[in-house]
């Protein structure tokens, strides 16, 4: 496993981490049990951050990733997010005194006394436009509550927004094969910053593991059902906003530029760690197996230029019209 600084945090973390939206809900059925040993797998893997958020499972992936915390009794940073709870999600409910609330649930749901880094969780574009949030983080950090704040943003012009705040360290951001737009301008202007940047969403909610086809179905239960066509939350995190049929089209041609030795996942994971900068990307896992598949890619050769052109000419051939100037 390789690791990487998370701009200006002063923490070392593993470029292939776990992202915990799947063990919390919302992914179709999951058990407790296993999404411990897929923790623990990651643990022993050389992973050392986990992402999660309150509105996952309404705390039960934080307490989850708590849980590993403390059986492997180890140093890993717990990265959560908070705001999604908010009813309705609108910018007028983002209040200093809201995000105070949330931020004291997440830490009784994990029993810690500081976050390592509290995001705010892809929050309506008005609250990119309120410093007074900014300066409630500020102050909410010197008080000790948290060490580090960012934001997981949906579109490129949100994140270059944020990063105009001196006390955001970190963005999340949506960037795969099927999402690169953010390295055209938002990368080069993070890097001036030191800024850390944690891609989500890495293998379209699936689609890029080459594991489904046009007659995949998902469960009443799973985002890749009900949020389809954006009913519950930004269509960009389902499937990257990417039609369906037009990413099975896609993978299809991927597949046939897969490098040797490579799983589909783990191609698109390279592919995001081919950008410098990158600090790391948090795939999601409900079971050991995808955890090994998933932490391979770090280890795994760089992709060569003639595979990072055919990808750009797949992109630019099935995916762009699609995804490219919305977010």
């Amino acid at each position: 496993m390789k690791y990487n600084p998370l701009g200006r945090t002063g923490f070392s973390v593993s470029e292939v981490s776990f992202g915990a939206w799947a063990i919390g809900g919302g992914w179709g059925s999951t058990k407790d049990e296993d999404s411990l040993a897929a923790l623990h797998t990651a643990a022993e893997a050389g992973v050392n951050f986990f992402d999660t958020a309150d509105a996952y499972g309404m705390g039960r992936s934080e307490k989850l990733v708590s849980r590993l915390k403390r059986e492997i009794n180890s140093d890993i940073y717990i990265a959560t997010k908070v705001g999604r709870r908010l009813k309705p999600h609108t910018a007028d409910k983002y209040t200093p005194e809201a995000i105070r609330l949330f931020i004291e649930e997440s830490l009784n749901n994990m029993k810690l006394e500081e976050l390592d880094l509290l995001q705010l969780h892809c929050p309506p574009a008005d609250v990119y436009y309120r410093p007074e949030i900014f300066e409630a983080l500020d102050k909410i950090q010197k008080e000790g509550l948290i060490r580090n704040y960012g934001v997981s943003v949906e579109r490129v012009e949100e994140a270059l927004k944020v990063i105009e705040y001196p006390g955001v360290k970190t963005v999340q951001i949506v960037f795969n094969m099927f999402r690169q737009r953010p390295a055209e301008l938002f990368f080069k202007e993070a890097k001036k910053k030191n800024i850390g940047i944690i891609v989500r969403v890495p293998l379209a909610s699936g689609l890029l593991t080459g594991k489904m086809d046009r007659n995949t179905r998902f469960s009443k239960d799973d985002h890749r059902n009900f949020n389809l066509h954006g009913e519950a939350f930004d269509v960009g995190e389902t499937f990257a906003g990417v039609p369906f049929e037009a990413g099975i089209d896609a993978v299809e041609e991927l597949k046939k530029i897969k490098p040797e030795g490579l799983t589909m996942a783990q191609f698109a994971l390279k592919w995001i760690l081919m950008n410098d900068a990158v600090s790391c990307v948090i795939p999601g896992s409900k079971k050991p197996y995808q955890v090994k598949d998933n932490t391979a890619a770090s280890d795994a050769p760089p992709l060569g230029s003639e595979t990072m052109q055919q990808t750009a000419l797949i992109y630019e051939k099935y995916i762009k019209k699609h995804v490219h100037y919305r977010w």
